[in-house]
């Protein structure tokens, strides 16, 4: 078996198609660790939803921001597009009431405590361990599948910006959240920014760094992520980042999680302006 782990789709089934066809992937022998965003932006975010759905246990895929927008648009909670959404094709069609319901089932994080290998959309902040992380994520997957339109409805927002084991209700839902599938750049105390993005900030002016680089209580397991596309592939740290901006005109990256070898990349059209990430 070979497990796979596939960076930021965003409705590029095209290109999806074509790098597991490269990959020689065959369900029930090899496994898909999908980092989230399978749907919007690109073309084909429904014809994503059934391939992968269609994999069964042999992909596992953990919810990213886009994904959880769909759902959040589906529920009534964002009564107009976003610009740049292309949901229109999954909100219309007539499985979506399957899709949506498999859509709701996928995790904020999975792990695999034998190979000690998490797998979450965007990040954690240095303060949370695996353990703690995992739990939050749990937290919310038991709001998202019992009320999801509570959870909606609180979900979006930048605040609060500091974690704190006080929080409760809807600041501890939304901090979650944010940090599972928006976070990239946070201070050592975990103070996160979420309006930063482009490349990573370097030098002395910037309190903020790449959530990977600092001290964190989850070095003890490796991080599978996406969500930076300017950022680009990482394999560092303790951590595998994925995103390589597929649906920008980049390419969309594969990397195998048990063996020693370079990632293997498709390059990608490009759907979107880089400028509206």
């Amino acid at each position: 078996m070979t497990r796979y782990a596939i960076g930021d789709i965003q409705g590029c089934a095209g290109e999806l198609e074509a790098l597991l066809e490269r990959l020689h992937f065959a369900p029930g022998r090899d496994e898909l660790w999908l980092v989230g965003d399978l749907v919007n932006r690109g073309p084909r975010s429904l014809e994503v939803l059934r391939l992968v759905r269609s994999l069964g246990a042999s992909a596992i895929t953990v919810l990213g921001n886009h994904d959880l927008h769909l759902l959040a648009r589906a529920f009534g909670a964002r009564e107009h597009p976003s610009a740049g959404d292309t949901l229109d094709q999954v909100l219309t069609a007539p499985d979506r009431d399957s899709l949506l319901e498999w859509l709701l089932a996928q995790p904020l994080a999975h792990y695999d405590a034998a190979r000690a290998d998490l797998l979450v959309h965007a990040g954690l902040v240095p303060q949370w361990s695996a353990t703690q992380a995992l739990a939050l994520a749990r937290e919310v997957q038991s709001l998202l599948r019992g009320d999801p339109g509570t959870l909606f409805a609180h979900m979006y927002g930048d605040g609060p910006e500091i974690w704190s084991d006080a929080l409760e209700g809807p600041e501890r839902w939304r901090f979650t959240v944010n940090v599972l599938t928006r976070l990239r750049v946070c201070t050592p105390e975990g103070r996160v920014a979420l309006k930063m993005k482009g490349p990573p900030p370097r030098g002395m002016r910037s309190a903020y760094r790449p959530w990977f680089e600092l001290p964190r209580a989850s070095r003890d397991v490796r991080v599978i992520f996406g969500h930076w596309s300017a950022l680009g592939y990482v394999n560092a740290h303790g951590v595998i980042g994925l995103d390589t901006g597929c649906v920008w005109g980049g390419a969309l990256t594969a990397f195998d999680l048990d063996r020693s070898r370079a990632p293997i990349t498709l390059p990608c059209r490009g759907y979107q302006q880089p400028d509206k990430d």
